[in-house]
């Protein structure tokens, strides 16, 4: 059965998406929509990744917790930077954190938390992953913000993937 359908929700999705753009239920349509359902996610398998092993639901709690707390307090002080930047301008940089986080849904979900706070943005990956260049708008101190940084989304990350 697995074979047949890889994912079956996505066949599920393909097929009342057909049906849904076309806004028939044709024989034809029906027939195209369950074709394009069984077959594209058959030829688009070898592109998916490794399943992700997910561990710690508390754990991945806590983190979507901080991560919308930081989301608030980021805004407040990239609006309170820009305020004051004609008096202070922001001290921006750019910063590098050495991981140890190697897995590859870990990454992804490192990557989307940095794009969601602002004040942060993920410029570079080193071909090992064992660093990773960030651009910060208003760092204070590099060594406090990298111990952070690490503390707050690498450690939960690797506890929730590896």
């Amino acid at each position: 059965m697995n074979r047949l359908f890889p994912a079956p929700l996505l066949s599920v999705a393909l097929f009342a998406l057909w049906l849904l753009l076309n806004l028939s239920v044709s024989p034809g349509n029906l027939l195209l929509g369950g074709a394009l359902g069984v077959l594209a996610p058959i030829l688009m398998a070898p592109l998916r990744p490794q399943h992700a092993h997910v561990r710690r639901p508390l754990t991945i709690a806590r983190l979507i917790g901080r991560v919308g707390t930081d989301v608030i307090l980021s805004n407040l002080q990239v609006a309170r930077g820009v305020l004051r930047a004609g008096s202070t301008p922001p001290r921006s940089a750019f910063v590098q954190i050495p991981l140890a986080l190697r897995d590859a849904h870990g990454l992804a979900a490192l990557s989307m938390i940095t794009t969601v706070v602002p004040g942060t943005v993920w410029s570079e990956l080193a071909l090992d992953r064992s660093a990773l260049l960030l651009h910060v708008f208003d760092l204070e101190d590099e060594a406090a913000f990298i111990a952070h940084f690490k503390h707050t989304y690498e450690r939960p990350l690797m506890e929730i993937f590896e």
